[in-house]
């Protein structure tokens, strides 16, 4: 008896021994920074603090978009679906903003001068919805997700009334959104870091939705 209780066990510790252990890792030590820098360089341009238009496309190409690809690609390979998700949406959202930058500059597109605006009002429409989709279905999540992805929203929508009337008013302000949005980054950012350097966690606050 005793024999086959050595067996058995024996057998229950090699199965435990052969099951893989699960991957671990933080995506958003990689994407955060590189979302924050990329923000950052928006932010200097809507406002007017910065009068070049394409300046922060060298940060967004090189940086953010690679950067957030990459955290998308981790994020996804660690089976953190909701994560993946939110870095490939910014992913795209950064990467297209650089490619309809460029475009726009060079006539890659073939678009007359006089439909520039129109192009603009449809990319930041397009993203508004995505966005203001992805507001509404992280409402699950601590309340700080659903705040961030609404100031985006509201930058957004900003901008689009500057780009469609001419109103450089809006678009300052919309610029001054993305510095908050800029501010809720940080904080991610910080809480992140901290906590993976052995710090107690930072709150999120508690999900607006249960």
């Amino acid at each position: 008896m005793t024999d086959t209780l050595d067996r058995e066990l024996g057998t229950i510790r090699a199965e435990e021994a052969a099951e893989p252990t699960a991957a671990q890792g933080n995506p958003g030590l990689l994407g955060l920074p590189l979302t924050l820098a990329g923000a950052v360089g928006l932010g200097f341009t809507n406002t007017g603090i910065v009068s070049a238009a394409a300046a922060p496309v060298p940060i967004l190409l090189s940086a953010t978009a690679v950067g957030l690809l990459l955290t998308t690609i981790w994020a996804a390979a660690l089976g953190q679906n909701v994560n993946a998700t939110v870095y490939g949406v910014f992913f795209g959202f950064y990467g297209s903003f650089a490619v309809l930058s460029l475009g726009q500059t060079h006539n890659w597109f073939g678009i007359a001068p006089e439909a520039a605006a129109q192009t603009t009002a449809l990319w930041l429409g397009s993203w508004l919805l995505v966005i203001g989709l992805l507001t509404v279905l992280t409402l699950r999540l601590p309340w700080t997700y659903p705040a961030l992805f609404a100031v985006v929203d509201v930058a957004l929508v900003l901008l689009l009334i500057g780009t469609l009337t001419g109103s450089s008013a809006a678009t300052v302000a919309g610029g001054w959104f993305v510095f908050l949005f800029v501010a809720f980054v940080v904080y991610f950012y910080v809480a992140a870091l901290w906590e993976e350097t052995g710090g107690r966690a930072l709150p999120l606050g508690r999900p607006l939705l249960s």
